[in-house]
């Protein structure tokens, strides 16, 4: 009698350890979901937000244990070499446990004053946070794929959960719709590039691309461009930020503002994993084109900016600027530049998250017109203070964070010789400065306000916004620590 033997199924090692990160987010996520969805009593505001502190809290934790396993053990990949465990992906994941903790203690008294369901919101934050770290670990286009919707998807909920704002709900179809083309841009050219390659995994990406010579790149080229296309759409740099100046002035402030650092700093973290690490080899071919979207990210974003005469749209058109100078360091293609680009992320991130928190304290319901900021520095001097650390920080003045990030981004374009670059972010610089003194000149030299709000301060946002503060000025004093800890989290692709 004829034997068939059956092939043998070896299922990919699964590094429970270093996937803990997100599975503690989810988890908290949906237990929250379940808890206040079958309970009979309503739960309150302060439950829902110490559950998103305590998640983000505890991933904070085990990044930390994470990253001393890293520098002691060496990076280390997982599911099939599809997932990366290394110095980049948990250097996002302390950047956005961090993120999560003070965006949910921020929104907490925004929560409470428009009604908002906050155990929605907070699972919705939690997964888009988990999301996001995906993205900054992924080490296979699909899989990056993944992580970049759980993150869209969830901020199209978190823009327009607040069902009474009309704005709120035109932001996030705004969003959705041109979200979607974006994310069609990034799979067809995930489509082109296995098509050129035979494979999604990073690594084998790259390692193909070592050793073999093409005839015809065209189809790699197109792969690559589509692949940044639908990047540079995360990140609203131009010519494709044209959705960030209308989602951000119509989302809540507290979103607004983990929209503009978090989830740009998970774009920036695949930007970075994708073309530093994956396609090291095709550099004189992205980095021109890389430099050119800085330039036109830099003006446009700065020149706009002092058009502008509601703070948010502001402080959108000045997001879209700082997208700039993280692209100015990523052009350098080197690692010098990446560990600027992280640096700069990281400080960038909390003086956002700080600057939209005084924005939403500082909530009107017709809107957020610079006039209505006249006078606080006399009424609210302790608030004001803070907001003009925020904005000076964001326009880099010495001794602040801002002046570090952007004196190391500088740097990395005179070190590759695009002095053309340099030149143009330090003008730019200039320009964006005129719009941040605008609101500290109205907020100190111009009279009060009579229309002006009652501003309460919950002690969740004190805490936040004090926390921001403090670290702004220490780094920008004291910054070596945060420098050695960038340059150690350069991306380092290990294969499975």
């Amino acid at each position: 009698m004829k034997t068939i033997s059956a092939a043998i199924f070896e299922a990919p090692s699964v590094d429970w350890w270093g996937l803990l990160p997100q599975m503690v987010l989810l988890g908290v996520a949906l237990s929250l979901l379940l808890i206040t969805s079958i309970s009979r009593s309503k739960f309150s505001t302060a439950f829902s937000t110490l559950c998103s502190v305590l998640a983000g809290s505890t991933v904070f934790l085990i990044a930390l244990g994470l990253w001393g396993d890293v520098q002691e053990l060496g990076p280390r990949s997982s599911l099939a070499s599809a997932f990366a465990v290394d110095g980049f992906s948990i250097f996002f994941t302390i950047l956005i446990s961090l993120g999560v903790v003070a965006t949910a203690l921020i929104s907490h008294s925004y929560i409470e004053r428009e009604g908002i369901d906050s155990a929605e919101y907070h699972a919705l934050l939690m997964c888009s946070a988990a999301g996001a770290i995906v993205m900054a670990s992924a080490n296979d286009l699909i899989v990056l794929f993944v992580g970049l919707e759980a993150l869209s998807i969830g901020l199209y909920v978190m823009i327009a959960i607040h069902t009474r704002r009309v704005e709120a709900r035109e932001s996030a179809m705004k969003y959705f719709v041109l979200g979607a083309f974006s994310s069609a841009f990034f799979l067809y050219g995930i489509a082109l590039v296995y098509g050129a390659t035979g494979s999604t995994n990073l690594v084998q990406i790259r390692d193909y691309l070592d050793e073999v010579a093409f005839k015809d790149e065209h189809i790699l080229l197109a792969g690559i461009g589509l692949l940044l296309i639908g990047l540079a759409f995360k990140v609203a740099a131009a010519p494709f930020h044209f959705w960030a100046p209308d989602v951000y002035q119509g989302a809540p402030s507290p979103v607004t503002g983990y929209m503009a650092s978090i989830a740009k700093a998970a774009g920036f973290a695949a930007l970075l994993r994708v073309f530093f690490a994956a396609l090291p080899s095709y550099k004189l071919d992205w980095s021109p084109i890389i430099s050119a979207l800085a330039i036109l990210t830099l003006v446009v974003g700065a020149v706009m900016a002092i058009l502008q005469t509601d703070v948010k749209r502001m402080l959108a058109f000045s997001s879209v600027s700082h997208a700039g100078y993280v692209l100015v360091a990523i052009q350098s293609a080197n690692a010098s530049g990446t560990s600027a680009a992280l640096f700069y992320l990281f400080t960038y991130s909390f003086v956002v998250i700080g600057s939209f928190g005084v924005v939403s304290l500082m909530g009107w319901k017709d809107g957020h017109s610079l006039d209505r900021y006249s006078g606080i520095g006399l009424s609210r001097p302790v608030l004001a203070l803070t907001f003009t650390v925020f904005l000076l920080a964001q326009a880099g003045v010495p001794l602040t964070s801002g002046f570090v990030g952007k004196f190391q981004v500088i740097t990395s374009a005179v070190d590759v010789e695009n002095y053309i670059l340099a030149s143009i972010a330090m003008l730019t610089a200039v320009v964006s400065a005129y719009m941040y003194l605008k609101i500290v000149m109205t907020m100190y030299v111009t009279e009060k306000n009579s229309e002006g709000p009652d501003i309460a301060i919950h002690w969740t946002g004190r805490i936040v916004l004090g926390g921001i503060l403090v670290f702004t000025l220490v780094v920008g004093i004291i910054p070596q620590s945060l420098i050695d800890f960038s340059q150690d989290a350069v991306p380092v692709l290990i294969a499975g």
